[in-house]
């Protein structure tokens, strides 16, 4: 009778040791991978916290059935076990968070290269890690004690849990209007995903519509015609052409280009072999939506051609070269369905990023090692694309620290003020690590020897601070400047390839020019003509034709904007 009494004054209490061990024993299976993260720098606070936040989640089952809590979670446990050890493999391997776009490599992949891949990464360490990382499990599991308690009591933690994990989500749509629509759903698998199982649910679930879209893109560009009456100057001869595209990178913050500051040490150090165009803006301010234009047919006036005309990268398949694609951006998200589209229309892919954000230490570096490999292929014409992460914010992940080169306010203008400071330093580390990486580019180019040429250009520009009253960082569309769009143009050419090609650009280096005529000048250069070639949308052209700078949104309300009377006022549109 006093052991009943006892047991009845026990479950008329919480017993918070046990709740906090059995939080533990979930929490278990996603945080260790997220403290390796978060301590190597390879991921921000974020996926942390939602670790421990969506943990939580697992406590429901247990309070609700306190009777069964140890069967219950010893089935959940073995679940989390298994996809967590997926993340700590795929961190001990490439010190990144497993996302979906690993899921496209990992579906890409047929069973040798498996096979190849376990015989390059397997360690001896990897087995005694995960026999103790399974001990720690098991001995979680094991001090686990039912959550008895009243009910009242155990649907009040329940209702709390639920309200942690599922309320922001919800404010964040109602305040949309959008409360249990896509957006919500979005939302909240955004909140849930960085833990598991949810990492690996909502990654398929998201790999397979992004796939789908994908395939979708890619079955209407092959129903394209080829391009009519394509004739190519060099008739067949053996040439590597390279095509550098970067990624927020604003030529007003390059020693190249006049800025105070040593970012650009290496292109300077190559100057006499760069021809660099001082006047080329983008035309849309994020990468998709210019790069739709600049490696197709596609302009700020006709931006649906991507769809119905053929492609920079169908383009140079008919003119017989033998295409690639390197990217260090992320392979397979939802905003870049139609960066993998561009990819899978070349012969061949390297894809190095496969971090689940942005957000994440990624450096372009990694192109350097595959891009040498490439120049050993067989092909006698090549045509390699190479994608950099370039000074995408945030910008001090796009750097190492060796790179840390600006550290205090010297050589910048007296408006710079400590909430400046921080973000500028940062942005111009990443512009002198990107300076490193594209001059490396052009001198494993020119090591490689023969006809080639290089042409880097940024996606779009950024604006940190630039822009009096110097309040603004990023990019906003519907509030242009100058430093959104003003882009570095460099164009490298092998000495074997001017002395096939003497021409000089010196008198058109100051042209007025957007990249959404990209294409133009890529033919050109490249040697080649075709119905709908428009010499007068070719930078290098003699019968170039200055155009409207058009920027702003094609379709909106608020139409299209010039940009050429903002780039001399220097200011700030609408």
């Amino acid at each position: 009778m006093a052991q009943t009494a006892r047991r009845a004054r026990t479950e008329d209490r919480i017993d918070w040791r046990a709740l906090a061990r059995a939080y533990l024993f979930f929490w278990y299976f996603s945080g260790v991978s997220h403290l390796l993260l978060l301590a190597s720098g390879a991921t921000g606070f974020f996926p942390f916290r939602q670790g421990l936040l969506v943990s939580a989640l697992w406590l429901v089952p247990l309070l609700l059935l306190p009777r069964h809590g140890r069967r219950i979670a010893a089935l959940v446990g073995a679940v989390l076990w298994a996809c967590s050890l997926v993340n700590l493999g795929y961190f001990a391997i490439y010190g990144q968070e497993f996302s979906q776009s690993a899921l496209y490599i990992v579906f890409e992949s047929n069973p040798a290269e498996a096979g190849e891949y376990l015989g390059n990464y397997f360690a001896w360490w990897m087995p005694p890690a995960a026999l103790a990382y399974t001990a720690g499990a098991v001995w979680l599991w094991r001090g686990l004690r039912p959550l008895a308690m009243p009910r009242r009591q155990a649907w009040a933690i329940v209702a709390l849990v639920l309200l942690v994990v599922f309320l922001p989500a919800t404010l964040k749509t109602a305040r949309k209007r959008s409360l249990l629509s896509e957006a919500w759903a979005e939302s909240v698998m955004n909140r849930l995903e960085p833990a598991v199982p949810w990492q690996f649910a909502f990654g398929l679930v998201r790999y397979e519509e992004q796939l789908a879209q994908m395939q979708s893109l890619l079955e209407k560009n092959k129903s394209l015609p080829p391009l009519a009456k394509l004739v190519d100057a060099n008739g067949g001869l053996p040439a590597t052409l390279v095509l550098v595209i970067g990624e927020s990178t604003n030529r007003q913050h390059m020693g190249l280009y006049g800025y105070a500051r040593d970012t650009s040490p290496q292109l300077q150090a190559l100057h006499g072999q760069l021809t660099a165009f001082d006047n080329v803006i983008a035309s849309r301010p994020y990468t998709i939506e210019t790069l739709q234009q600049a490696l197709t047919f596609a302009d700020q006036e006709n931006p649906d051609l991507h769809l119905s005309r053929p492609s920079l990268m169908n383009l140079m398949k008919q003119a017989g070269y033998k295409t690639y694609w390197i990217t260090n951006q992320q392979t397979l998200s939802k905003r870049n369905t139609m960066l993998t589209n561009f990819s899978e229309q070349t012969d061949e892919q390297v894809y190095l990023n496969h971090t689940r954000s942005q957000n994440s230490y990624q450096f372009d570096g990694n192109v350097l090692t595959p891009f040498a490999r490439i120049l050993g292929d067989a092909a006698e014409r090549r045509f390699i694309v190479v994608h950099l992460l370039g000074t995408h914010m945030r910008y001090e992940y796009r750097y190492p620290p060796e790179f840390e080169h600006f550290k205090d306010a010297s050589g910048l203008p007296g408006w710079v003020g400590d909430k400046h400071l921080a973000m500028i330093n940062h942005y111009d580390n990443a512009v002198r690590y990107n300076d490193f990486v594209v001059a490396s580019l052009v001198e494993r180019l020119a090591a490689a020897g023969g006809r080639s040429l290089m042409l880097y250009f940024a996606d779009h520009g950024e604006d940190v601070y630039d822009t009096p009253p110097h309040d603004f960082i990023g990019r906003n569309e519907a509030s242009p400047t100058p430093a959104m769009y003003t882009v570095p143009f460099l164009l490298w050419r092998s000495p074997e390839w001017q002395a096939a090609h003497p021409r000089s650009f010196a008198g058109q280096t100051g042209r007025l020019y957007q990249t959404a005529h990209l294409i133009h000048t890529w033919a050109d250069l490249a040697g080649l003509s075709f119905d709908g070639y428009d010499p007068t949308k070719s930078v290098v052209n003699e019968r170039f034709k200055e155009r409207p700078l058009w920027v702003g949104a094609p379709g909106s309300a608020k139409g299209l904007v010039d940009l050429r009377p903002m780039l001399a006022g220097g200011g700030r549109g609408r």
